[in-house]
């Protein structure tokens, strides 16, 4: 006799990944189910093809599938893409939670989501509201 698995009582989580190019003021985001390695590298590779002319250099923090093997070796085919870690311990120098913060007010303040696609959606409007200008992306950090 086999039992099916309990019903998980915690709700599905979408991620957003994000990144800016601050001489064009261009934003992109990607949502996904995890934030995994593939799901990284995938996001990486929309960035490359966003930018295809130039160096692009990812300023991120240390999530480990930033940093695992898999995505070192990804990073080995991708020369084009260079990271730079924020130092352990110097979260005010991440931008990435500015943007985090703007971001969630722009596209997920006040609202109830049905599924991911809805949260993708809101997702996609926001970052081209957003990306209109790069101004939108400077200012206090507090």
């Amino acid at each position: 006799m086999s039992s099916a698995p309990a019903p998980s009582s915690s709700p599905e989580k979408t991620w957003a990944c994000g990144g800016l190019r601050v001489a064009g003021g261009q934003a992109l985001t990607l949502c996904a189910s995890s934030r995994d390695s593939a799901f990284y590298q995938g996001f990486l590779q929309l960035e490359e093809q966003a930018s295809p002319d130039v160096v692009i250099c990812v300023i991120t923090g240390n999530l480990s599938s930033h940093d695992s093997k898999v995505t070192r070796a990804w990073l080995d085919g991708h020369p084009r893409i260079r990271h730079v870690f924020i130092p352990k311990g110097a979260s005010r120098l991440n931008l990435q939670e500015a943007w985090r913060r703007i971001f969630r007010r722009q596209a997920l303040a006040g609202q109830t989501f049905a599924d991911p696609d809805e949260i993708a959606h809101a997702a996609r409007v926001a970052t081209a509201a957003l990306g209109g200008s790069s101004k939108n992306f400077y200012g206090p950090l507090g």
